[in-house]
């Protein structure tokens, strides 16, 4: 059977949000530290790749892998508010994050402004250059398998565990010896960090970055893929993000209301079904 360009197109995208699902379940699901500003981590990593691409040249190995270490080390030090702040002053501080990072990508030049970065060229392995279609998809179907072998390896070990007592007491947690601001940490490095890898993708994938993509509303959407499919659970990210990004595209034969009856259908779930599918 012979599978659309349109169809591919949607099946990357539905990949990259997969990875982005699952990076943020580390921090929320895991760790419990709810966060309404993981799209700015997408869009650091997405502009690190962009910009080592088409300023310095860089091949695309260098900078996927750039983008994954520098999202990291950034999300961590972004990390270090949720030392002092808790609940809903976390979600207003990563809140005020988000906007931070899109204003820098927008009024900076340097990131090409409101503009943005464009040409970034696609992906060549051993002479073979990934443009799109089924190469790519299996690309992109590569990380969101890494980053579900990384939540899969975490929710097993003892650092696992940690995150959980963290997430359900940090009072109780400090008392049996969990050192609470370092997990916290740790959460939040690990999961800016495959975030960043999927930025990386989707900038190569498209081939351009706007500030506007990672905008508040991508966080609200990102989290609303955590919490439809389940917090905390290792299926639940993956069958939000296919069913949220896939439901609009399966909408389009009724226009401009597609995007009405989305936002109902996301209603009545969080209505009926609270705990996620």
């Amino acid at each position: 059977m012979i599978v659309s360009d349109y169809a591919l197109t949607i099946m990357i995208f539905v990949g990259i949000w997969v990875a982005l699902a699952l990076s943020l379940n580390i921090l929320t699901g895991y760790a419990g530290q709810v966060s309404l500003g993981h799209a700015a981590f997408f869009g650091i990593g997405a502009y690190a790749s962009a910009v080592l691409a088409v300023r310095y040249g860089m091949p695309f190995w260098i900078d996927f892998l750039a983008a994954i270490v520098i999202t990291g080390i950034v999300g961590t030090i972004l990390g270090l508010p949720s030392l002092r702040v808790r609940h809903d002053f976390l979600v207003l501080a990563t809140m005020g994050i988000n906007f931070v990072v899109v204003a820098l990508f927008k009024y900076v030049d340097f990131f090409g402004g409101a503009m943005g970065l464009v040409n970034i060229p696609a992906p060549r392995f051993f002479g073979l250059t990934f443009r799109g279609g089924l190469p790519y998809l299996l690309l992109v179907t590569a990380y969101a398998g890494f980053t579900l072998l990384v939540s899969w390896y975490l929710s097993k070990t003892w650092a696992g565990l940690a995150f959980q007592t963290v997430r359900i007491d940090e009072e109780a947690a400090a008392a049996v010896g969990v050192s609470v601001p370092r997990f916290k940490i740790y959460a939040f490095g690990i999961s800016a960090a495959l975030a960043g890898g999927a930025g990386s993708l989707y900038g190569h994938f498209i081939g351009s970055v706007f500030p506007d993509t990672f905008a508040f509303v991508e966080s609200i959407a990102i989290l609303s893929m955590v919490i439809f499919g389940g917090v905390g659970t290792l299926r639940g990210p993956i069958i939000g993000a296919i069913i949220l990004r896939v439901t609009p595209e399966m909408l389009r034969f009724v226009q401009e209301y597609r995007l009405t009856i989305y936002g109902a259908l996301l209603v009545l779930m969080m209505l009926f079904q609270p705990m996620g599918i």
